[in-house]
């Protein structure tokens, strides 16, 4: 409600979105003509060019037919590999161990916070379009503050993945049916600094994942409940 990037138009049964970002708009509608008639409304009051149908729009690719659209951050993702020096490294299946149990490691060797908190911002905004690796992710960013060696081969671990799993992205059919599904889950007293329990959340409208989230809880559970 206070920084509006989302404009939707509806006229009889038709609908035109269009969303802004600085100064890239991307717009949409059920008929060409209403995304016509916009272009011309916009151009007869700021200097505009237009790229075409949309292929790339802050980091993330997409690829549309007549039946699908997928998003990805592949581009990006070897972005990161490249600048990171791990576009060579041993590719691993998962982003992080089944026993890995993350805490402060107190008596651990530092390492550069700068270059730590960076490859931790970049994670961040692969999870634009990576479900896969946002607990991971968001359990490396707890320890910006004082990150050790242990840490940083944690978030590595998640640059092995990557180059294993590089091109992986959403997937939006057409003839997905319009079912809202939502599933939640939560471990129980996860974090060993301060015993509290991560939440996860994921909700699809039909095959088609819309919105996820992990997040620690603000207070402590007292039950599995």
């Amino acid at each position: 409600m206070i920084d509006k990037t989302l404009f939707i138009k509806k006229a009889n049964f038709e609908i035109i979105l269009v969303q802004i970002y600085v100064n890239d708009i991307i717009f949409g509608a059920t008929k060409d003509c209403l995304c016509e008639e916009f272009v011309v409304a916009m151009q007869s009051e700021f200097e505009m060019s237009i790229m075409g149908e949309l292929s790339f729009f802050l980091g993330l690719q997409v690829k549309q037919s007549k039946d699908e659209i997928f998003l990805c951050q592949s581009k990006y993702c070897k972005e990161i590999l490249e600048k990171f020096e791990m576009e060579s490294c041993k590719e691993a299946s998962t982003h992080m161990p089944s026993s890995c149990y993350m805490d402060a490691d107190a008596a651990g060797k530092g390492v550069d916070q700068t270059k730590y908190r960076v490859l931790i911002g970049s994670l961040l905004y692969l999870t634009a379009s990576r479900l896969d690796i946002m607990f991971v992710v968001c359990l490396c960013a707890r320890y910006q503050a004082n990150p050790k060696e242990s840490h940083f081969q944690a978030a590595k671990r998640i640059l092995k993945y990557l180059k294993e799993t590089t091109n992986v992205g959403l997937w939006y059919p057409s003839y997905s049916p319009i079912h809202l599904i939502g599933y939640s889950d939560s471990d129980f007293a996860g974090c060993k600094l301060d015993r509290k329990s991560t939440s996860g959340t994921c909700h699809l409208l039909g095959s088609s994942l819309i919105s996820w989230h992990s997040k620690k809880q603000a207070c402590v559970a007292l039950s599995t409940a």
